[in-house]
């Protein structure tokens, strides 16, 4: 049998988030999108997920205010985000990433890198 893993991607960049969507989806994920922290946290109270990839900079909800609450919900989540950013290098964001100790890609990033993380994560 074949068991689909379940991706939540969160990105308030929708082509990007779209193109993410259709290449992970071709690598036989299941694929859901949020293009906020806000509606993250909706689809993360209503479903189950695998791997969390989520923005960081993004406009009513940031991806570490997101990741800090859906881990309270979900404590499981914790070490299933996969952060991508464009702001590594901003003081906040490197000691958040740093200090959480999370997996993270730096935009632009090779998308194979992501789909090696990805599989890394669930194997």
């Amino acid at each position: 049998t074949l068991s689909l893993k379940a991706v939540l991607l969160v990105d308030d960049d929708q082509q990007l988030a779209s193109a993410l969507q259709w290449i992970l989806a071709d690598e036989n994920f299941l694929v859901d999108v949020a293009f906020d922290g806000e509606e993250a946290l909706l689809k993360v109270k209503a479903h189950e997920y695998d791997v969390i990839i989520c923005d960081l900079m993004m406009p009513r909800l940031r991806g570490d205010e997101f990741y800090m609450q859906a881990r309270e919900m979900r404590p499981a989540l914790a070490d299933r985000f996969i952060f991508i950013t464009g702001f590594a290098a901003d003081p906040k964001v490197n000691s958040f990433l740093t200090g959480h100790d999370v997996k993270y890609l730096v935009k632009p990033f090779a998308v194979q890198g992501l789909i090696n993380c990805v599989k890394e994560m669930l194997s």
